[in-house]
């Protein structure tokens, strides 16, 4: 199993020391699409997934995935599961494996991810740099990934593999700020356009209003 390292250092300050099996590229910029895109550009593998600080992946999961996907050729995108702290599910998943879809893969996170570098590179997909952390809208960015890979004929799986632990807190959290819900309705204005405000509507319909409010749904359903 190959390693690349993205580190993103606009400061231009000292590096640690890593091993020379490790592929390390150093970005002069900011933002979690840029460095993902650095990955897809740089990757040699067959398969890519994407870490970060804080996720301990599975061996046992990474080897379920490879399994997957070396028996399902015309995967593109595998969408995972991952674990709390607690060893809890960190969201509510669903039971069976499905085809992604743009109605279904909305709550996706990076680290769930697992691509076919090889498609992803033939069809010219690549992370929108106007959105996720380190950008101004700064969530979404999977979800747009997995909706412009779908559009341009790749196809996706979900499959109940535990594949990471991540802390029970993230970025991806549903909040009620009127920065997180301007962000998130941007998302679904980016992916799915004039049909955004029914998107957004279905995207409430679980979790129930109750826990977004029902201000800031309504606030959130007509992009505001």
């Amino acid at each position: 199993m190959s390693s690349l390292v993205i580190i993103q250092n606009p400061e231009a300050s000292g590096l640690p020391n890593f091993s020379d099996e490790i592929t390390v590229v150093e970005l002069q910029s900011k933002g979690v699409a840029k460095s993902r895109n650095s990955a897809i550009d740089h990757a040699k593998s067959k398969y890519l997934i994407f870490g970060d600080d804080d996720i301990e992946f599975s061996e046992a999961g990474i080897a379920s995935a490879i399994n997957f996907l070396d028996a399902n050729q015309g995967i593109s995108i595998l969408l995972m599961q991952a674990v709390d702290e607690t060893g809890k599910l960190r969201k509510s998943y669903p039971t069976k494996a499905h085809a992604l879809k743009l109605t279904n893969s909305a709550k996706a996170a990076t680290y769930e991810m697992a691509i076919r570098v090889s498609d992803i590179k033939r069809a010219g997909i690549r992370f929108d740099e106007n959105f996720g952390a380190g950008a101004t809208n700064y969530l979404g960015d999977e979800y747009i990934f997995i909706a412009d890979s779908i559009r341009a004929g790749l196809k996706g799986q979900f499959e109940p593999i535990v594949v990471a632990t991540h802390q029970t807190q993230s970025s991806g959290t549903l909040r009620n700020s009127v920065k997180d819900r301007s962000a998130r309705a941007k998302v679904f204005g980016r992916v799915f356009g004039i049909w955004a405000p029914v998107m957004r509507l279905l995207f409430l319909v679980k979790p129930p209003f109750k826990k977004f409010g029902l201000v800031n749904s309504l606030l959130f359903i007509f992009g505001k």
